[in-house]
C-alpha cells in the first residue's frame, strides 16, 4: 500500500483529505506543520506528501526545501495544496521541487487527477 503524509495545520484539511486519500488506496500519516512533517519524513519516507503553504512552525516551502536536501527526499512526489494561487507562488513551489499543485478548496476528483499526473496513482 501506497503511503501519503497530509501536511496541513488546519484539522478539518487534514481530515477531509484522510477521507479522500484512504478510498484511493493510500495509507496515511498526518502533520500540523513542516517540522512535524520533517521529522514524520525521517522516521519513514512516504510515496507522497499532499501540502499546504501557510503553516506555523515551519511553511510548505521550507519543508519542501528541507525534504528535498534528505538523502531519500527526492523520493516522494509533493503535490502543493494551499490558498496561493498566483503565478510566483506556483512557480517557487515548482523550482523548489514540488510535482504538482492543487488550488484550495479540492475534492476528490482533482487529487485524483493530480496524484495520477505524477504518476502516484
Amino acid at each position: 500500500m501506497k503511503s501519503c503524509l497530509i501536511v496541513d495545520d488546519s484539522k478539518v484539511v487534514r481530515m477531509v483529505a484522510r477521507k479522500i486519500l484512504e478510498e484511493l488506496g493510500f495509507e496515511i500519516s498526518e502533520a500540523a506543520d513542516g517540522q512535524q512533517a520533517l521529522d514524520s519524513c525521517k522516521g519513514q519516507m512516504p510515496d507522497a506528501v499532499l501540502l499546504d503553504w501557510n503553516m506555523p512552525v515551519m511553511d510548505g516551502l521550507e519543508f519542501l526545501r528541507a525534504l528535498r536536501a534528505m538523502a531519500d527526499g527526492g523520493s516522494p512526489k509533493v503535490v502543493f495544496c494551499t490558498t496561493e494561487n498566483d503565478m510566483a507562488h506556483i512557480t517557487e513551489a515548482i523550482k523548489a521541487g514540488a510535482d504538482e499543485y492543487i488550488m484550495k478548496p479540492f475534492d476528490g476528483d482533482i487529487i485524483q487527477t493530480k496524484f495520477a499526473q505524477v504518476g502516484i496513482l
